[in-house]
């Protein structure tokens, strides 16, 4: 839900449901620094998926390491 301050009015939003794999350590970590930032995981990763979409790109360099390319070029066999 959605409060639109402008009509003074509440705007339903239809949502859907998103699922995934992370390492349960990094997920921890992660929920710890949302909650210290006074977000939630979910708001951060919509946070996240807005600026992909607002900007077409991931907001952050993405570099090639070969340790994790060697270490995951097995897993599509």
């Amino acid at each position: 839900m959605i409060y639109n301050c402008f009509t003074k009015g509440v705007i339903l939003v239809a949502q859907s449901m998103v699922n995934f794999r992370m390492d349960e350590k990094l997920k921890k970590e992660m929920e710890a620094t949302c909650k210290s930032m006074g977000l939630s995981m979910t708001s951060a990763f919509t946070l996240f998926a807005k600026k992909v979409t607002q900007e077409q790109k991931i907001p952050f360099e993405i570099m090639a390491d070969s340790y994790y390319r060697d270490r995951n070029e097995g897993e599509d066999k």
